[in-house]
């Protein structure tokens, strides 16, 4: 007798598969061959593949992405740039279900080489860059205030040499007046064909004026905040601002960002209510927003799942969309042939708890859980044993 060749490393079945890219909302197998997606189909034979997961009972879909993180980590103490302040990626990544991430502009021009060899070179998660219009990054004052050290053109050119893992161009802590930091940022990102990441503390620019200069797919982070640095997208009767709808309408992106301080209930849940959702779940994941009220991506995607957003556009806003935002369109779905890299995750139904920058506190009935996470293929994060081998004993 003939013995099949297993055809397949690794084969998921039985999951409830949401692919926003490829319209599949339902239950499909899964199949991975050397790193990339082989085969999605109905019902693929349990015999093809050298490793099974049943996925019974759970949701599959593409790695999620997080467009905006700070994981430049080094050794220098209270920054950002090669600092004890960022997070090692591998660490926080998997654990909720991404397997991509970008780092909001944490290095510049000068410092990107050393970000890519410490940290990107070595990392499972896949780490992306917007790299900054300041050229040491986010190294703290003066560096960052310094106008003359934002060189559009050494920007776009730093882009250009690695345009596999810069997706744009990020401005942000300026304490300034001047339009110079931002108008450089712009014409960095146009010489480059790359994305504008427009970031709040800019208190000297009004909302209205940024999101003015900014073109049709430039992202706007930190979108449901109310901070002092700037005006939140709602009046103070919860009502969207004329300059966001047009902004929105336009074509201009907005990320959450929600770190410590950037998301509050009284903004985004009159926001949501009114169509300005998210376009991106950005955590701004860092040393400290981590064990605040942010915690994890999964956390952040539960908060607007129980704020009335269905399931299957949540997923959606986490990947797909997501992709489309930094222009990387090979990612965020699992078409044949595309990136193994995939999450697989339950909703939890109970009473939860879900806390905002403020300190507030919105109850929820679902909450999202990875239980395996895929990268290239490969398992790197099992919660419960899913793809572990069972004891004999």
């Amino acid at each position: 007798m003939t013995v099949r060749a297993q055809a397949y490393d690794l084969l998921i079945k039985n999951g409830h598969l949401i692919d926003a890219k490829n319209k599949i909302d339902g239950i499909m197998d899964v199949a991975v061959k050397d790193g990339k997606i082989a085969k999605v189909a109905r019902d693929i034979p349990a015999g093809e593949s050298k490793k099974l997961v049943d996925a019974t009972g759970l949701y599959v879909s593409p790695g999620f992405i997080d467009v905006h993180t700070h994981v430049f980590v080094g050794s220098r103490a209270s920054t950002f740039a090669d600092g004890f302040s960022s997070l090692s990626p591998d660490d926080f990544t998997f654990r909720s279900g991404v397997t991509t991430v970008v780092d909001a502009g944490t290095s510049g021009w000068r410092n990107f080489p050393l970000f890519k060899e410490h940290v990107i070179d070595q990392s499972k998660t896949r780490v992306l860059a917007f790299l900054n219009i300041a050229g040491d990054g986010m190294s703290g004052d003066p560096g960052e205030q310094d106008v003359n050290d934002m060189n559009a053109e050494l920007t776009s050119l730093m882009i250009k040499k690695y345009p596999a893992i810069i997706v744009g161009v990020k401005i942000g802590h300026y304490s300034g007046s001047d339009w110079a930091p931002f108008d450089r940022a712009l014409q960095a990102a146009t010489t480059s064909g790359t994305v504008l990441f427009v970031e709040c503390h800019l208190p000297k620019y009004s909302l209205q004026d940024q999101l003015a200069r900014m073109r049709p797919g430039d992202i706007m982070t930190h979108a449901y905040e109310k901070i002092a640095e700037r005006s939140p997208i709602t009046d103070s009767n919860g009502i969207l601002l004329p300059c966001v709808v047009d902004a929105q309408k336009r074509g201009i992106l907005f990320d959450v960002g929600h770190g410590g301080a950037g998301f509050w209930f009284s903004v985004a849940r009159p926001a949501v209510k009114q169509g300005l959702l998210p376009n991106s779940f950005g955590t701004d994941l860092h040393r400290f927003s981590m064990n605040s009220g942010m915690k994890n991506m999964s956390n952040v995607m539960s908060k607007f799942l129980n704020m009335g957003m269905d399931l299957p556009d949540v997923i959606r806003r986490a990947t797909w969309s997501a992709a489309q935002s930094i222009k990387r369109e090979d990612l965020g779905q699992l078409s044949e042939g595309a990136d193994a890299d995939i999450a697989v995750f339950g909703v939890l139904h109970g009473k939860f708890g879900f806390i905002d920058a403020e300190g507030t506190k919105m109850a929820g009935d679902r909450k999202l859980e990875t239980e395996l996470t895929i990268r290239d293929g490969k398992v790197v994060y099992d919660l419960n044993g899913l793809a572990a081998k069972e004891n004999s004993k």
